[in-house]
């Protein structure tokens, strides 16, 4: 017999939303959306309302498009219920973006959890931390984390000026979508320019009235399309 958990909805818009059902003592769960700021507190309630039948937690994360350096805490709440109710849990079907970050923190993007004991008692803290080579390795992948995190958040920002702008120099140039990213790239590099930069300018230059692009963009955007045109 199936038993069938009432539809859980939890989180906000376009942030974390976890629906899930109880088949037997199994409890599978599918987040949808973003592990942001909040989303460990989100599963965490989650986790609480499983009937206490429940013997295994399966999460599918083929739902989940974004995470920062709190989904590793989102991980920490799994692994954590996992130890402290007995069960086995696990999370699964990563991709995309988070599966880099994953990749980033050394984790298993098969499932993080794998090599964890998830039903015994969490490890005691250390009584002295000392500053060792893997505490140094740990706290510059960590770095190195937040970096990528915080340059896929500005990409997703700049995106809608990008694509105006590329839509723009198809329009004036005659060229395929993939050259005009190419001219966009190009200018950026040849003027030293942040491309969502040299966007804003092309964008802006293309309104009625609007602003020229500077002498060394002009200069810098003429050249990669001549570049193009050449190839």
């Amino acid at each position: 017999m199936t038993s069938a958990a009432s539809p859980h909805l939890t989180g906000g818009l376009d942030t974390l939303v976890i629906r899930g059902r109880v088949d037997a003592a199994r409890a599978e769960l599918t987040p949808r959306g973003e592990l942001v700021h909040g989303c460990a507190d989100i599963l965490a309630r989650t986790l609480a309302d499983l009937p206490a039948t429940v013997t295994r937690v399966d999460l599918d994360m083929e739902g989940v498009h974004f995470m920062d350096t709190a989904g590793l805490q989102f991980l920490d709440v799994l692994a954590d219920h996992g130890r402290q109710r007995a069960l086995t849990v696990t999370a699964t079907n990563w991709n995309g973006q988070p599966r880099r970050i994953l990749e980033l923190a050394g984790l298993d993007t098969t499932d993080p959890l794998t090599g964890l004991d998830t039903t015994g008692p969490a490890p005691a803290p250390p009584a002295v931390r000392t500053v060792s080579a893997v505490a140094l390795e740990r706290a510059e992948c960590l770095h190195v984390l937040q970096e990528e995190v915080e340059q896929l958040r500005q990409a997703i920002a700049s995106r809608p000026v990008i694509d105006q702008a590329r839509g723009i120099l198809m329009a004036t140039h005659g060229c395929a979508s993939d050259e005009a990213w190419h001219i966009l790239r190009e200018t950026s590099q040849l003027s030293n320019t942040k491309l969502r930069d040299v966007a804003a300018a092309v964008t802006a230059s293309a309104e009625t009235d609007g602003p020229a692009p500077s002498a060394e963009l002009r200069t810098a955007l003429q050249r990669a399309v001549a570049r193009r045109r050449r190839g």
